[in-house]
């Protein structure tokens, strides 16, 4: 992983190394040719592509042609995890994702934000762990550096910016604790 450097972006400074910056170029142009327009049914091609690229994807994840990924080293999906249509992985820093993990449609991971105190605006980054059994459900945003624990679910919509524990379920923006998650053959 690479982090970000301390630079000033109002006078065109990047934030990452030129190597850095030329796999994400690389990246975006092997994802648009061999794998943006793909089926959904070819999950294992496009996880061979993430992990050829540096990812660490199980196999058995589903990762679908039109998610974005911004840099595939700092993604880690474990079994049967998976990444709906259309989710963000603005993944500047680690994004993982545990088992039976669920990401929604329209989804946005965004592991990056700015230091808006600072005159420089520096950029600064922080991992994204979704744990095993969790579900972020269509189009909610999970801010840098929140943990979503094990069996906790993200309500439609919301905007997470705190860690959220296991098996709650929270909502709205920003997002609350609505109620417990209790699975049907556990009652």
């Amino acid at each position: 992983m690479e982090a970000s450097v301390d630079q000033d972006p109002f006078k065109g400074a990047p934030s990452f190394s030129l190597k850095h910056r030329l796999l994400r170029a690389l990246w975006a142009i092997v994802w648009k040719v061999f794998a943006s327009w793909t089926p959904p049914p070819l999950h294992k091609w496009r996880v061979f592509l993430l992990n050829l690229f540096g990812a660490k994807v199980d196999k058995t994840a589903h990762v679908y042609g039109s998610v974005k990924i911004w840099y595939p080293p700092n993604l880690q999906m474990e079994e049967h995890s998976c990444l709906a249509p259309y989710v963000n992985c603005y993944n500047m820093a680690p994004i993982v994702l545990g088992k039976n993990t669920i990401v929604s449609q329209y989804s946005y991971l965004c592991a990056g934000t700015h230091d808006f105190s600072d005159p420089k605006f520096q950029l600064f980054t922080k991992p994204i762990f979704i744990h095993d059994q969790a579900w972020v459900a269509a189009d909610a945003f999970v801010g840098p550096g929140v943990t979503i624990a094990e069996g906790a679910v993200v309500g439609a919509r919301a905007v997470v910016f705190k860690n959220v524990d296991a098996w709650h379920v929270v909502a709205g923006n920003p997002a609350k604790f609505v109620k417990m998650r209790v699975m049907k053959n556990e009652q």
